[in-house]
């Protein structure tokens, strides 16, 4: 099952392949920063050539040519306009609190069946959270430079205080929850309750305590890559059908140890006491349904793993995900605070997305927050044009509790314009939690690095990205390595020639570092998780936007069409 015969993958064939791969090594690529490379000093890395030959199986590069909303579209759905905030009793005068207005007009979009509700330029105050929770609504202001929200109050005053479901005195508004938060009205409903009374709950598809699914059918053996399973009882699926694909880990660690590669290393690492790590187990993977065909399903992805036996692989469901709805064009404002001291954030968080499939940001900036914009358990959605301002965060992007085939691009972190208090502490682009697939491309850091908090995220791509690499990353030791198989870090600028975390052939497996400048390791610096050979590649090493294609992501979308 490596090569590809079925009518989901028609359109990519051999030909097409290497037909990309020349356009691409010509320069059809695109990036954020200037073509400093003429054509005679560009190069096409013999890695491009491989992947293309076989994209959806490769050991070093993951095939993300579908990440974000709509399998990557590049037009996002438009919405006909269904209210205004100005009617439900918002006012733009900085000072009367239009949270309620502005959650009335959403909820009134949502009974109406979805549709556009729009915030006129000005700044309008918040005192409570901004939800979306029904699918197919989108809040749009009137641009990021002209609608503005000016948040009061933070999530600890407005929910409560959020303790972590593992211990000690952190606050889990540290990582979670957003001041505009989509998520399906239920779950968030939940969500609060359980917090409120301090049972600190899971926090992804399958309810507070993972117990809210059931079993669509169980799955032959199938390999990664391959975009059709054959299922054992067809008929609870349908087309357009959302499904989560359910793989336990056996006694032995093998899914873990599949995740990262296999061989000697993994094999040989213990898992046992993991135990944050092995509490995100299982693996849960949300994936559209493109069609059916007696026992033949075909999914919109490809397997991101293989589907085997000894995992109990099942298709199933999931609690009611949010679909189709965005935010765009506006400014979040946080009241300017002090950062808290690392761990102990109190909630003046951005935007996120929870439980959400193919949602989207769009022209959106957050100022002054402890956490700019999360990813909790969404998949398939598209961050464009997001920009995290002012005094400095914790996390300015964070993609955990099994987040997957998300796109961030067009992202921007400012430098922050306050120096950082003692006993805080910046991470940058962070993924972890069996997150995989994700996709942060065209970024400007002015701040922050690469972050992985552990927790074996796997096969995901960083791109065409200049960073000035002064993060560091976080992660408990009980949440397992930094890093699965198929990491790539593809045509990456860094301004103060620091490696930790971006150079990745010493410490990710399977993994893949192409078109980097020359770096050296200072400041904070990590050793393997896994030993023996990684099988990791690094070429055009010390090479400035050389490489071709230059953006990793919008090339192998160039192959999928």
């Amino acid at each position: 099952m490596e090569g590809r015969t079925d009518m989901g993958n028609a359109h990519l064939t051999r030909r097409n392949l290497l037909a990309g791969a020349t356009a691409v090594a010509l320069g059809a690529a695109t990036g954020i920063a200037s073509d400093t490379a003429s054509a005679a000093e560009a190069e096409v890395p013999p890695l491009w050539r491989e992947f293309t030959r076989s994209p959806f199986t490769h050991p070093q590069i993951p095939y993300v040519g579908r990440a974000g909303c709509r399998g990557g579209a590049r037009r996002l759905p438009r919405r006909r306009v269904v209210a205004d905030v100005r009617d439900f009793g918002a006012v733009a005068d900085g000072t009367t609190d239009s949270a309620p207005a502005i959650n009335r007009a959403i909820a009134a979009a949502g009974r109406a069946g979805g549709g556009t509700v729009t915030i006129p330029p000005g700044t309008f105050r918040i005192d409570d959270v901004i939800r979306v929770g029904h699918s197919n609504v989108v809040l749009r202001g009137a641009g990021s430079t002209r609608t503005k929200l000016h948040a009061t109050r933070s999530l600890t005053e407005i929910v409560g205080p959020y303790g972590s479901r593992y211990g000690g005195d952190k606050s889990s508004w540290s990582w979670a929850g957003g001041l505009i938060w989509l998520a399906p009205e239920a779950r968030w409903d939940s969500l609060v309750a359980a917090i409120r009374a301090k049972a600190w709950p899971f926090e992804g598809w399958t309810g507070n305590r993972r117990d809210e699914w059931r079993t669509l059918t169980t799955l032959a053996p199938a390999r990664r890559g391959s975009w059709t399973v054959t299922v054992t009882d067809p008929s609870s699926l349908r087309a357009g059908a959302l499904v989560l694909l359910r793989l336990a880990d056996d006694a032995g660690h093998t899914l873990l140890e599949h995740m990262c590669g296999g061989g000697p290393g993994p094999e040989s690492y213990t898992w046992d006491d993991k135990t944050k790590l092995t509490s995100y187990v299982p693996y849960e993977w949300p994936v559209r349904i493109a069609g059916v065909q007696g026992r033949k399903v075909t999914l919109e992805r490809p397997l991101p793993l293989d589907v085997r036996p000894e995992w109990d692989p099942r298709l199933t469901t999931h609690v009611g995900e949010l679909t189709g709805s965005g935010v765009e064009g506006l400014t979040l404002e946080a009241v300017q605070t002090p950062q808290q001291p690392h761990l102990l954030d109190k909630g003046y968080n951005g935007v996120v997305f929870q439980c959400a499939y193919d949602c989207w940001a769009d022209d959106l900036t957050v100022r002054h927050v402890d956490n700019g914009f999360g990813l909790v358990a969404a998949s398939a959605c598209t961050l464009r044009r997001t920009r995290v301002a002012g005094r400095g965060s914790h996390h300015p992007y964070f993609c955990r509790e099994g987040s997957h085939d998300n796109l961030v691009e067009d992202f921007t972190i400012e430098a922050r314009s306050t120096p950082a208090p003692s006993g805080t502490q910046l991470h940058g682009i962070n993924v972890e939690g069996l997150s995989s697939y994700n996709v942060w491309s065209r970024g400007d850091m002015r701040m922050g690095t690469f972050d992985s908090h552990r927790g074996l995220p796997f096969a995901n791509v960083r791109t065409d990205i200049t960073v000035d690499n002064n993060g560091r990353h976080g992660g408990d030791a009980s949440a397992g390595p930094l890093f699965g198989a198929r990491f790539t870090h593809w045509n990456v600028r860094v301004t103060n020639g620091r490696a930790g975390m971006i150079r990745l052939d010493g410490l990710a497996p399977y993994s893949a570092t192409v078109g980097l400048g020359e770096v050296r390791e200072f400041d904070q610096i990590d050793v393997p998780d896994f030993a023996g050979d990684l099988h990791s590649r690094l070429e055009l090493y010390g090479t400035t936007d050389v490489v071709r294609p230059r953006n990793l992501y919008d090339a192998q979308r160039t192959l999928s069409r």
